[in-house]
């Protein structure tokens, strides 16, 4: 396998030079139709496995005290899992993915990008817009008012309602070029961070050895959606007990639950009562990592600080994603996003628009899953580097540093290569079959893909699906 997209972010991630070497790169099922897309999207989808993949087996022969075994990153796993929740099947239906009003929109200037898949962003984004919320929606399915939103949006700038809609807590963005996006301040700050925020933040002594043998380390899991979910669900995979906890006044999508959920247990915890704060110190006391993808400074109130964190808990590893680069980076640093906003913002979207001009989408939620993965990989390599020298370790991650490296940085796609425009579904593309599989769970019965992350003796598919959304004790196992 070609290393020069991702050997550099394994030496960034404080790797051995030398193990990239155990890594065999396959292509089965067909090389075309893989990710297609104009932007190398397969190469950053294969990149993060990669690393992520060589992180779990160096942390495998920590574990065991063995050598590293060898790695496999096999195309078809890696685009199947890439694209899991357009696999899933509950009982045989389809997960759903995007609500009416999270879309493309034209504006007096431009386009726009929503989203609002959450009832509380749906209700932000059309009070920021004077639309009453049970206006007649041309859908037909009485999920959204998208007649009234459009008649709304012909007329004003797309900026303007950027900000409008931010400022009452809602979601959107204005479609902007690459160039626009480098030019924008939040675009410039995010470029000069690292793709993957990795150091220690002290010299906590290493941890000692587990009574009774390793029984893989205890993960807080405080993450929504895709990108932290995929990390947390590739941490259980590899033998690490997650333990979900979300507010109980939050709604979460079932499916999403469903997709992401796979080796987790879920537990309600309101952390702002007396009951919940004192049942979380106490399973922070016992936690290796905790990993956290709320909007930015919104858990700070609780003491979910990483500084916070790491005086509590010295030798924790603390994870943190945001979509924007994170509180104190940029103007929007401490905004909301998700994967289809930071496409738009970024110039992604433009980058993937088609012949008439109408934005583009990737063939994937390939922000969300890159990231996931590259974030699983941080943790992975922090907790190797705590077992051996100790240290509190600090991972930052973010959905739109993930873009730049996708616009700018990872190696442009070649003519003939299995990345190209047209839909991911091209009759003759891809066919995920050899990697999806049947499950029976809490949630009725799952067709769901199978992980990409494979080194030699490794787990080829998680411990326990996922059960139902909240039906966990907050206890570590």
């Amino acid at each position: 396998m070609e290393q020069r997209s991702w050997a550099p972010l394994w030496a960034a991630l404080g790797g051995d030079p030398a193990l990239p070497e155990r890594v065999r790169h396959i292509r089965r099922g067909g090389a075309a139709g893989l990710l297609p897309a104009r932007l190398p999207v397969a190469e950053l989808a294969r990149s993060a496995v990669a690393v992520c993949a060589l992180a779990a087996a160096e942390w495998a022969a920590c574990r065991t005290g063995g050598a590293v075994p060898a790695v496999t990153v096999d195309d078809g796993a890696v685009a199947t899992a890439f694209t899991s929740e357009r696999h899933l099947r509950i009982d045989g239906r389809p997960a759903s993915v995007f609500a009416p009003l999270s879309r493309f929109w034209r504006t007096g200037d431009g386009r726009l990008r929503t989203h609002a898949n959450y009832p509380h962003h749906r209700a932000r984004l059309l009070a920021a817009l004077g639309v009453p919320g049970s206006a007649a929606g041309a859908d037909g399915d009485g999920d959204g008012p998208v007649e009234a939103v459009a008649a709304e949006l012909a007329h004003r700038r797309a900026e303007e309602v950027e900000e409008l809609v931010c400022g009452a807590g809602g979601l959107a963005v204005a479609v902007r070029t690459p160039g626009q996006w480098a030019a924008h301040p939040q675009g410039a700050a995010v470029a000069g961070l690292p793709l993957v925020g990795h150091g220690r933040l002290d010299g906590a002594p290493p941890p000692p050895a587990p009574p009774g043998g390793d029984g893989g380390p205890r993960v807080l899991d405080l993450t929504r959606v895709i990108a932290g979910p995929v990390a947390t669900r590739t941490l259980a995979l590899l033998g690490a007990d997650v333990l979900r906890i979300d507010a109980p006044h939050l709604p979460e999508s079932a499916d999403a639950h469903a997709d992401t959920g796979f080796g987790k247990r879920s537990a309600p915890l309101d952390l702002g009562s007396p009951f919940g704060r004192r049942t979380f110190e106490e399973l922070l006391a016992a936690a290796d990592v905790v990993v956290t993808g709320y909007r930015p400074g919104a858990l700070d109130r609780f003491g979910l600080a990483a500084g916070e964190l790491a005086a509590r808990r010295p030798g924790l590893v603390v994870a943190e994603l945001s979509a924007w680069g994170g509180a104190g980076t940029g103007p929007w640093g401490g905004r909301r996003g998700f994967d289809s906003l930071v496409q738009a913002a970024s110039g992604i979207a433009v980058a993937e628009a088609g012949p008439d001009g109408v934005p583009g989408v990737l063939p994937a939620q390939a922000l969300d899953h890159g990231t996931g993965y590259l974030l699983a990989a941080a943790v992975l390599r922090s907790l190797t580097d705590r077992r051996r020298y100790g240290g509190t370790h600090r991972v930052r991650l973010s959905l739109a540093r993930t873009a730049h490296w996708l616009l700018h940085e990872l190696p442009e796609r070649t003519p003939g290569s299995e990345s190209g425009p047209g839909p991911a579904d091209a009759p003759g593309g891809h066919d995920p079959a050899p990697w999806l599989a049947g499950t029976g769970s809490p949630l009725g019965r799952l067709r769901h893909a199978l992980p990409p992350v494979e080194y030699e003796g490794g787990p080829r598919t998680w411990a326990r699906p996922p059960g139902l959304p909240g039906a966990d004790e907050p206890v570590w196992r």
